[in-house]
């Protein structure tokens, strides 16, 4: 128990807890988007879907709950990481460009905080309701059901360009993180290499590239009167 607790106080230690988080956070932005993206398939599908995750109860909560642990893991070690990378370096590099790394590699933490502040105010948003309780008032009838309109206040939501954009911006802010972090997950883990580098690159900004695209086509079609 105590080389499990001291394994973890270990750089090497860290950086494999926010490597397997970063893969859960991963996985969890690809099927969200992949939820997302049924709004396209019309307000039943999409409202179907909601109704399904509702339905799950205590089960959705034990998984939101869990979901923001690892957040918190994540954005715990990244920054434990960071700082003690600073100290054992207090003089910074006579040339930047000595340093080879990528400038979302630099700037992990402040792209990684400002997703967060979004995450929070988008919660508060469609999730609980707090800035705008009336879109929890949406109804609407599901095979004679009458369930949430999860429908009509994404596109309420989004018709609102402020909120557009800072969710489009947001999104490019969280795709710029993982640009970096998707590929640094392959080094901790040990499956990097100079041979494979390039191509695990590539795929880093393909998926990013992927949930980018994915995630920024609801607020786009929305503002541009496609989807209505």
């Amino acid at each position: 128990m105590n080389f499990t607790v001291g394994y973890f106080t270990t750089s090497i230690g860290k950086k494999i807890v926010v490597a397997v988080t970063g893969i859960l956070l991963l996985g969890f932005v690809i099927a969200h988007m992949a939820g997302n993206l049924q709004i396209f398939a019309g307000a039943e599908k999409i409202n179907a879907y909601a109704k399904f995750l509702k339905d799950l109860g205590p089960a959705l909560w034990i998984a939101r709950i869990g979901l923001l642990v690892v957040f918190a893991l994540h954005i715990y070690f990244t920054i434990q990481l960071k700082l003690e990378n600073k100290a054992a370096r207090p003089v910074p590099y006579a040339h930047m460009k000595t340093k080879q790394a990528s400038s979302a590699s630099l700037y992990m933490i402040i792209s990684g905080l400002t997703v967060l502040a979004f995450l929070i105010y988008h919660l508060l948003h469609f999730t609980l309701g707090v800035t705008n309780p009336d879109y929890l008032e949406y109804e609407y009838l599901l095979k004679g059901e009458k369930v949430h309109d999860v429908y009509m206040m994404v596109i309420t939501g989004f018709q609102v360009p402020a909120v557009s954009i800072a969710y489009i911006i947001s999104m490019g802010l969280l795709c710029w993180h993982l640009s970096h972090g998707v590929a640094s997950i392959f080094q901790t883990l040990g499956v990097d290499s100079p041979k494979h580098s390039s191509k695990i690159r590539q795929f880093a900004y393909g998926i990013s590239a992927i949930i980018f695209v994915g995630n920024v086509s609801i607020p786009l079609t929305i503002l541009l009167g496609i989807v209505r």
